[in-house]
Protein backbone atom coordinates (compact mmCIF):
# COMPACT_ATOMS: atom_id res chain seq x y z
CA UNK A 1 0.00 0.00 0.00
CA UNK A 2 1.15 3.22 -0.69
CA UNK A 3 2.18 6.17 1.39
CA UNK A 4 -0.63 8.35 0.77
CA UNK A 5 -3.39 5.55 0.90
CA UNK A 6 -1.68 4.28 4.66
CA UNK A 7 -1.62 7.97 5.44
CA UNK A 8 -5.02 8.52 4.59
CA UNK A 9 -5.93 5.86 6.26
CA UNK A 10 -4.41 6.31 9.54
CA UNK A 11 -5.90 9.95 9.53
CA UNK A 12 -9.11 8.31 9.54
CA UNK A 13 -8.49 6.35 12.05
CA UNK A 14 -7.16 8.71 14.78
CA UNK A 15 -9.33 11.71 13.43
CA UNK A 16 -6.62 13.81 11.78
CA UNK A 17 -2.92 13.57 10.02
CA UNK A 18 0.41 14.03 11.13
CA UNK A 19 1.12 17.00 12.74
CA UNK A 20 4.57 18.02 12.02
CA UNK A 21 6.46 20.88 13.44
CA UNK A 22 9.13 22.72 11.54
CA UNK A 23 11.85 24.85 12.64
CA UNK A 24 13.92 26.96 10.46
CA UNK A 25 11.97 28.83 7.76
CA UNK A 26 14.07 29.90 5.39
CA UNK A 27 14.67 28.87 1.83
CA UNK A 28 14.28 24.97 2.61
CA UNK A 29 12.15 25.84 5.02
CA UNK A 30 9.47 27.29 3.10
CA UNK A 31 9.97 24.10 0.33
CA UNK A 32 9.30 21.83 2.96
CA UNK A 33 6.09 23.94 4.29
CA UNK A 34 4.70 24.04 0.97
CA UNK A 35 5.25 19.93 -0.30
CA UNK A 36 3.61 18.75 3.56
CA UNK A 37 0.77 21.16 2.70
CA UNK A 38 -0.11 19.31 -0.59
CA UNK A 39 0.08 15.60 0.76
CA UNK A 40 -3.07 14.50 2.04
CA UNK A 41 -2.63 12.91 5.86
CA UNK A 42 0.03 15.59 6.77
CA UNK A 43 -0.15 19.10 8.23
CA UNK A 44 1.84 21.49 9.32
CA UNK A 45 1.30 22.67 12.90
CA UNK A 46 3.88 24.78 13.57
CA UNK A 47 6.56 26.61 12.54
CA UNK A 48 9.38 28.26 14.66
CA UNK A 49 11.85 30.30 13.12
CA UNK A 50 14.19 32.65 15.66
CA UNK A 51 13.89 36.35 13.28
CA UNK A 52 10.74 37.74 13.99
CA UNK A 53 8.13 37.61 11.79
CA UNK A 54 10.17 34.53 9.83
CA UNK A 55 7.96 31.94 10.61
CA UNK A 56 4.45 33.70 10.46
CA UNK A 57 5.60 35.06 6.52
CA UNK A 58 6.95 31.49 5.34
CA UNK A 59 3.76 30.30 6.33
CA UNK A 60 1.76 33.50 4.19
CA UNK A 61 3.69 33.01 1.58
CA UNK A 62 2.78 28.85 1.15
CA UNK A 63 -1.13 29.97 1.87
CA UNK A 64 -1.62 29.55 5.18
CA UNK A 65 -3.21 31.96 7.60
CA UNK A 66 -1.00 31.03 11.03
CA UNK A 67 -1.71 31.21 14.56
CA UNK A 68 0.65 33.68 16.04
CA UNK A 69 1.72 34.23 20.06
CA UNK A 70 3.66 32.00 22.69
CA UNK A 71 0.70 30.72 24.94
CA UNK A 72 1.42 27.34 25.08
CA UNK A 73 -2.12 26.34 26.14
CA UNK A 74 -4.12 28.57 23.09
CA UNK A 75 -1.58 27.15 20.48
CA UNK A 76 -1.97 23.90 21.01
CA UNK A 77 -5.87 24.40 21.41
CA UNK A 78 -4.81 26.37 17.85
CA UNK A 79 -3.26 22.60 16.39
CA UNK A 80 -5.91 20.34 18.01
CA UNK A 81 -8.44 22.69 15.88
CA UNK A 82 -6.19 22.22 12.69
CA UNK A 83 -4.93 25.67 12.37
CA UNK A 84 -0.82 26.17 11.86
CA UNK A 85 0.94 28.19 14.41
CA UNK A 86 4.26 30.07 14.13
CA UNK A 87 6.24 31.19 17.02
CA UNK A 88 9.67 32.52 17.51
CA UNK A 89 11.07 29.88 20.29
CA UNK A 90 11.50 26.61 18.79
CA UNK A 91 11.79 25.12 22.31
CA UNK A 92 7.78 25.74 22.59
CA UNK A 93 7.52 22.78 19.88
CA UNK A 94 8.17 20.49 22.28
CA UNK A 95 5.22 21.17 24.45
CA UNK A 96 2.75 21.59 21.67
CA UNK A 97 0.81 18.54 20.14
CA UNK A 98 3.03 18.03 17.63
CA UNK A 99 4.07 13.98 15.91
CA UNK A 100 7.69 14.83 14.97
CA UNK A 101 9.53 18.03 14.30
CA UNK A 102 11.94 18.78 11.51
CA UNK A 103 14.84 20.71 12.01
CA UNK A 104 15.75 22.66 8.50
CA UNK A 105 18.39 25.38 10.43
CA UNK A 106 21.44 24.13 8.75
CA UNK A 107 23.32 25.73 12.09
CA UNK A 108 24.86 22.50 13.91
CA UNK A 109 23.57 24.02 17.44
CA UNK A 110 20.59 24.63 16.44
CA UNK A 111 19.91 20.73 15.54
CA UNK A 112 21.75 19.62 18.65
CA UNK A 113 19.28 21.71 20.55
CA UNK A 114 15.94 20.51 18.69
CA UNK A 115 16.91 16.85 18.95
CA UNK A 116 18.02 16.18 22.03
CA UNK A 117 15.24 18.48 23.70
CA UNK A 118 12.46 16.89 21.26
CA UNK A 119 13.73 13.15 21.95
CA UNK A 120 13.62 13.78 25.81
CA UNK A 121 10.36 15.20 24.95
CA UNK A 122 8.51 12.14 23.17
CA UNK A 123 8.93 13.68 19.73
CA UNK A 124 10.12 11.83 16.41
CA UNK A 125 13.24 14.47 15.11
CA UNK A 126 14.14 14.52 11.49
CA UNK A 127 17.08 16.71 10.05
CA UNK A 128 17.50 18.61 7.10
CA UNK A 129 20.20 19.68 8.33
CA UNK A 130 23.07 16.65 7.85
CA UNK A 131 25.66 19.12 9.68
CA UNK A 132 24.48 18.11 13.21
CA UNK A 133 24.42 14.77 12.11
CA UNK A 134 27.98 14.45 11.42
CA UNK A 135 28.90 16.28 14.14
CA UNK A 136 26.51 14.06 16.67
CA UNK A 137 24.59 12.06 14.67
CA UNK A 138 25.53 8.48 16.66
CA UNK A 139 24.84 9.78 20.05
CA UNK A 140 21.31 11.30 18.80
CA UNK A 141 20.54 8.10 17.14
CA UNK A 142 21.52 6.25 20.77
CA UNK A 143 19.55 8.30 22.56
CA UNK A 144 16.50 8.03 20.09
CA UNK A 145 16.59 3.99 20.54
CA UNK A 146 16.68 4.52 24.12
CA UNK A 147 13.78 6.59 24.16
CA UNK A 148 11.53 4.70 21.47
CA UNK A 149 11.43 7.30 19.03
CA UNK A 150 13.10 8.22 15.67
CA UNK A 151 16.05 9.93 14.96
CA UNK A 152 16.37 10.05 11.12
CA UNK A 153 18.06 12.60 8.23
CA UNK A 154 15.18 13.25 5.65
CA UNK A 155 14.99 12.01 2.22
CA UNK A 156 16.09 14.12 -0.38
CA UNK A 157 19.72 15.04 0.61
CA UNK A 158 22.42 13.43 -1.35
CA UNK A 159 23.19 10.78 2.08
CA UNK A 160 19.85 9.20 2.51
CA UNK A 161 19.43 8.76 -1.49
CA UNK A 162 23.22 7.12 -2.22
CA UNK A 163 22.24 4.99 0.76
CA UNK A 164 18.96 3.32 -0.74
CA UNK A 165 21.55 2.45 -3.82
CA UNK A 166 23.97 1.30 -1.95
CA UNK A 167 21.23 -0.91 0.37
CA UNK A 168 20.08 -1.74 -2.96
CA UNK A 169 23.15 -3.60 -4.32
CA UNK A 170 23.54 -4.88 -1.48
CA UNK A 171 20.59 -6.81 -1.35
CA UNK A 172 21.78 -8.05 -4.81
CA UNK A 173 25.04 -9.05 -3.29
CA UNK A 174 27.04 -6.82 -5.23
CA UNK A 175 30.40 -5.37 -3.92
CA UNK A 176 29.57 -1.33 -3.35
CA UNK A 177 33.33 -0.11 -4.93
CA UNK A 178 32.45 3.84 -4.36
CA UNK A 179 29.29 5.70 -3.48
CA UNK A 180 28.79 9.70 -3.78
CA UNK A 181 27.39 12.56 -5.57
CA UNK A 182 28.10 14.59 -8.25
CA UNK A 183 29.40 18.17 -6.69
CA UNK A 184 27.53 21.12 -9.27
CA UNK A 185 29.90 23.96 -9.21
CA UNK A 186 34.12 23.87 -9.03
CA UNK A 187 35.81 23.35 -5.72
CA UNK A 188 36.87 26.61 -4.53
CA UNK A 189 37.45 26.34 -1.04
CA UNK A 190 38.54 29.53 -0.70
CA UNK A 191 35.75 31.33 -1.12
CA UNK A 192 33.39 33.31 0.94
CA UNK A 193 30.16 34.35 1.62
CA UNK A 194 31.17 38.23 0.77
CA UNK A 195 32.42 36.86 -3.06
CA UNK A 196 29.10 35.19 -3.68
CA UNK A 197 26.52 37.47 -2.50
CA UNK A 198 25.48 38.67 -5.63
CA UNK A 199 25.11 34.94 -7.27
CA UNK A 200 23.39 34.40 -3.90
CA UNK A 201 20.74 36.91 -3.89
CA UNK A 202 19.90 35.60 -7.44
CA UNK A 203 19.01 32.42 -6.30
CA UNK A 204 17.35 33.55 -3.30
CA UNK A 205 19.64 31.77 -0.94
CA UNK A 206 21.82 32.55 2.34
CA UNK A 207 25.33 33.56 0.98
CA UNK A 208 26.72 31.57 3.72
CA UNK A 209 24.32 28.79 2.73
CA UNK A 210 26.23 28.76 -1.00
CA UNK A 211 29.34 29.56 0.33
CA UNK A 212 28.83 25.79 1.79
CA UNK A 213 28.50 24.53 -1.57
CA UNK A 214 31.28 25.87 -3.41
CA UNK A 215 33.82 25.89 -0.83
CA UNK A 216 33.47 21.97 -0.46
CA UNK A 217 32.33 22.18 3.14
CA UNK A 218 28.62 20.74 2.00
CA UNK A 219 29.61 18.17 -0.11
CA UNK A 220 32.26 16.72 2.77
CA UNK A 221 29.59 16.97 5.22
CA UNK A 222 27.09 14.68 3.06
CA UNK A 223 29.44 11.96 2.13
CA UNK A 224 30.37 11.78 5.65
CA UNK A 225 26.98 11.40 6.45
CA UNK A 226 26.78 8.65 3.86
CA UNK A 227 30.57 6.80 5.34
CA UNK A 228 28.56 6.94 9.15
CA UNK A 229 25.14 5.21 7.54
CA UNK A 230 26.69 2.92 5.28
CA UNK A 231 29.79 1.91 6.96
CA UNK A 232 31.95 2.81 3.76
CA UNK A 233 35.08 4.52 4.58
CA UNK A 234 36.43 8.07 3.50
CA UNK A 235 38.84 7.42 0.17
CA UNK A 236 41.12 9.82 1.54
CA UNK A 237 41.25 13.45 3.11
CA UNK A 238 39.10 15.64 0.88
CA UNK A 239 38.55 13.19 -1.06
CA UNK A 240 39.53 12.57 -4.69
CA UNK A 241 36.72 14.56 -6.34
CA UNK A 242 38.02 13.96 -10.08
CA UNK A 243 35.92 15.28 -12.79
CA UNK A 244 33.22 12.49 -14.33
CA UNK A 245 30.31 11.74 -16.66
CA UNK A 246 27.62 9.87 -15.75
CA UNK A 247 28.93 7.52 -18.54
CA UNK A 248 32.17 7.62 -17.17
CA UNK A 249 31.46 7.11 -13.44
CA UNK A 250 32.43 3.58 -13.23
CA UNK A 251 35.73 4.16 -15.63
CA UNK A 252 36.82 6.96 -12.87
CA UNK A 253 35.63 5.55 -9.21
CA UNK A 254 37.69 2.09 -9.68
CA UNK A 255 40.66 1.00 -8.24
CA UNK A 256 44.18 3.14 -9.77
CA UNK A 257 45.86 -0.75 -10.75
CA UNK A 258 42.56 -0.55 -13.22
CA UNK A 259 42.70 3.17 -14.46
CA UNK A 260 41.16 4.77 -11.62
CA UNK A 261 41.46 7.47 -8.79
CA UNK A 262 40.63 4.87 -6.01
CA UNK A 263 43.55 3.44 -4.12
CA UNK A 264 40.68 0.66 -2.51
CA UNK A 265 37.41 -0.21 -2.91
CA UNK A 266 34.70 0.58 -0.12
CA UNK A 267 34.45 4.36 0.16
CA UNK A 268 32.59 7.51 -0.35
CA UNK A 269 33.66 10.63 -2.52
CA UNK A 270 31.91 12.76 -5.31
CA UNK A 271 33.17 13.82 -8.39
CA UNK A 272 32.71 17.26 -10.48
CA UNK A 273 30.46 17.79 -14.04
CA UNK A 274 27.69 17.33 -15.18
CA UNK A 275 26.97 14.19 -12.65
CA UNK A 276 25.30 16.74 -10.31
CA UNK A 277 22.42 16.88 -8.95
CA UNK A 278 22.38 13.04 -9.44
CA UNK A 279 24.07 10.41 -6.59
CA UNK A 280 25.61 7.27 -7.67
CA UNK A 281 27.08 3.99 -6.34
CA UNK A 282 29.52 2.22 -8.29
CA UNK A 283 29.02 -1.55 -8.06
CA UNK A 284 31.00 -4.59 -8.91
CA UNK A 285 30.48 -8.41 -9.60
CA UNK A 286 32.74 -11.21 -9.98
CA UNK A 287 30.35 -13.99 -11.20
CA UNK A 288 30.51 -13.62 -14.96
CA UNK A 289 26.83 -15.13 -15.98
CA UNK A 290 25.87 -11.97 -13.64
CA UNK A 291 28.21 -9.36 -15.23
CA UNK A 292 27.41 -10.58 -18.50
CA UNK A 293 22.90 -10.48 -18.23
CA UNK A 294 24.09 -6.80 -16.02
CA UNK A 295 26.11 -6.07 -19.94
CA UNK A 296 22.95 -7.37 -21.74
CA UNK A 297 21.06 -5.25 -19.66
CA UNK A 298 22.60 -2.12 -20.78
CA UNK A 299 24.45 -1.17 -17.81
CA UNK A 300 28.07 -1.30 -18.77
CA UNK A 301 30.83 -4.19 -20.15
CA UNK A 302 31.83 -5.09 -16.37
CA UNK A 303 32.96 -5.95 -13.94
CA UNK A 304 32.32 -2.35 -12.28
CA UNK A 305 28.50 -0.84 -13.16
CA UNK A 306 26.81 2.43 -12.00
CA UNK A 307 23.85 2.37 -10.02
CA UNK A 308 22.85 6.00 -10.72
CA UNK A 309 19.86 8.49 -9.95
CA UNK A 310 19.98 11.76 -11.87
CA UNK A 311 18.37 13.88 -9.09
CA UNK A 312 17.72 14.42 -5.42
CA UNK A 313 14.51 16.61 -4.31
CA UNK A 314 15.75 18.10 -0.97
CA UNK A 315 13.16 19.67 0.95
CA UNK A 316 10.26 18.26 -1.69
CA UNK A 317 11.30 14.70 -0.83
CA UNK A 318 11.65 15.48 2.60
CA UNK A 319 7.69 14.44 3.71
CA UNK A 320 8.75 10.92 2.61
CA UNK A 321 10.69 11.00 6.01
CA UNK A 322 7.82 11.52 8.19
CA UNK A 323 5.84 8.53 6.51
CA UNK A 324 8.73 5.86 7.06
CA UNK A 325 9.62 7.92 10.87
CA UNK A 326 5.85 7.69 11.94
CA UNK A 327 4.19 5.01 10.13
CA UNK A 328 7.14 2.32 9.87
CA UNK A 329 8.66 3.72 12.88
CA UNK A 330 12.18 3.41 11.14
CA UNK A 331 14.61 6.24 9.74
CA UNK A 332 15.52 7.15 6.28
CA UNK A 333 19.36 7.54 7.51
CA UNK A 334 20.83 7.60 11.12
CA UNK A 335 24.28 6.52 11.37
CA UNK A 336 25.02 2.57 12.52
CA UNK A 337 29.24 3.48 12.58
CA UNK A 338 31.26 6.65 12.76
CA UNK A 339 33.87 6.34 10.19
CA UNK A 340 34.00 9.56 9.05
CA UNK A 341 34.61 13.34 10.30
CA UNK A 342 34.94 16.86 8.72
CA UNK A 343 37.36 19.02 9.85
CA UNK A 344 38.38 22.65 8.93
CA UNK A 345 41.05 24.06 7.09
CA UNK A 346 41.72 27.66 7.27
CA UNK A 347 40.72 29.66 4.16
CA UNK A 348 42.93 32.33 5.29
CA UNK A 349 45.87 32.77 7.82
CA UNK A 350 44.55 33.34 10.73
CA UNK A 351 45.32 35.19 13.75
CA UNK A 352 45.01 34.83 17.40
CA UNK A 353 41.72 36.62 18.49
CA UNK A 354 39.91 35.49 15.31
CA UNK A 355 36.61 34.21 15.66
CA UNK A 356 35.79 31.30 13.33
CA UNK A 357 32.09 32.21 11.90
CA UNK A 358 31.24 28.60 11.12
CA UNK A 359 30.08 26.68 8.47
CA UNK A 360 30.23 28.61 5.29
CA UNK A 361 31.91 31.44 6.38
CA UNK A 362 34.90 33.76 5.25
CA UNK A 363 37.41 31.46 8.29
CA UNK A 364 37.21 27.88 7.48
CA UNK A 365 36.15 25.07 5.10
CA UNK A 366 35.07 21.66 5.37
CA UNK A 367 37.31 18.68 4.80
CA UNK A 368 36.17 15.26 5.26
CA UNK A 369 38.92 12.51 7.40
CA UNK A 370 38.78 9.18 8.88
CA UNK A 371 37.14 9.10 12.43
CA UNK A 372 40.82 7.69 13.54
CA UNK A 373 42.65 10.18 11.92
CA UNK A 374 40.73 12.98 13.39
CA UNK A 375 41.08 11.16 17.02
CA UNK A 376 44.96 10.57 16.08
CA UNK A 377 45.71 14.10 15.11
CA UNK A 378 43.03 15.73 17.96
CA UNK A 379 41.47 17.71 14.65
CA UNK A 380 38.39 19.53 15.63
CA UNK A 381 34.77 18.45 14.48
CA UNK A 382 34.13 21.60 11.63
CA UNK A 383 30.57 21.69 13.69
CA UNK A 384 31.76 22.13 16.75
CA UNK A 385 33.86 25.27 15.60
CA UNK A 386 31.31 28.47 15.35
CA UNK A 387 32.09 30.84 17.54
CA UNK A 388 35.39 29.23 18.14
CA UNK A 389 38.00 31.78 19.30
CA UNK A 390 41.62 31.36 17.64
CA UNK A 391 44.05 30.65 20.77
CA UNK A 392 47.05 29.50 18.39
CA UNK A 393 48.03 31.66 15.01
CA UNK A 394 46.64 28.85 11.73
CA UNK A 395 48.46 29.16 8.06
CA UNK A 396 45.75 29.01 5.51
CA UNK A 397 45.20 25.87 4.26
CA UNK A 398 46.48 23.75 7.41
CA UNK A 399 43.49 22.12 9.43
CA UNK A 400 42.81 23.27 13.11
CA UNK A 401 43.26 21.03 15.83
CA UNK A 402 42.35 21.58 19.41
CA UNK A 403 45.31 22.92 20.76
CA UNK A 404 44.38 25.90 18.20
CA UNK A 405 40.93 27.37 19.26
CA UNK A 406 39.16 27.68 22.59
CA UNK A 407 35.24 26.29 21.75
CA UNK A 408 32.23 28.51 22.60
CA UNK A 409 31.12 27.54 26.14
CA UNK A 410 27.66 26.29 27.05
CA UNK A 411 26.85 24.72 23.91
CA UNK A 412 24.55 21.83 23.52
CA UNK A 413 26.66 20.25 20.38
CA UNK A 414 29.62 20.14 22.56
CA UNK A 415 28.26 18.67 25.37
CA UNK A 416 26.53 15.81 23.53
CA UNK A 417 30.02 15.73 21.52
CA UNK A 418 31.30 14.83 24.81
CA UNK A 419 29.24 12.26 25.15
CA UNK A 420 29.08 10.86 21.95
CA UNK A 421 33.13 10.54 22.46
CA UNK A 422 32.19 8.82 25.50
CA UNK A 423 30.18 6.17 24.37
CA UNK A 424 32.13 5.32 21.33
CA UNK A 425 34.84 4.67 23.97
CA UNK A 426 32.87 2.55 25.06
CA UNK A 427 31.66 4.03 28.17
CA UNK A 428 27.79 3.47 28.23
CA UNK A 429 25.17 5.76 28.21
CA UNK A 430 23.34 7.80 31.11
CA UNK A 431 19.88 6.95 31.62
CA UNK A 432 17.39 10.00 29.70
CA UNK A 433 14.07 8.96 31.84
CA UNK A 434 11.13 10.74 32.42
CA UNK A 435 10.21 10.78 28.55
CA UNK A 436 7.17 12.64 27.43
CA UNK A 437 4.85 12.88 24.40
CA UNK A 438 2.44 15.58 24.72
CA UNK A 439 1.26 14.90 20.82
Amino acid sequence: MSYTARLLARQNELGRPIRVGLVGAGQMGLGFIAQVGRIPGMHIAAVADVLPGKAEGALREAGIDPVTGSDVASLSQAIVSGASVAVEDAGLLNSLPVDIIVDASGVPEVGAQVAFNGLLAGKDIALLNVECDVTIGYVLTTIAKQTGRIYTVCRGDEPAEAKRLVDFARDLSFEVVCAGKGKNNPLNPHATPDSLAEEAASKRMNPKMLCSFVDGSKAMIEMASLANTTGLEVSRRGMYGPASTVETLADTFRPTAEGGVLDRPGVVDYCTGPVAPGVFAIVKTDDPIVAEEMTYLKMGDGPYFTLYRPYHLASIEAPLTIAEAVLDGVPSLAPEYWNAEVVAGAKRDLKVGDTIDGIGGSTVYGVIESATATEAENLVPLGLLQGAKLIRDVAADAVITADDVELRPGTTIAALRQLQDKLLAGAPLPTFAGVRNVA
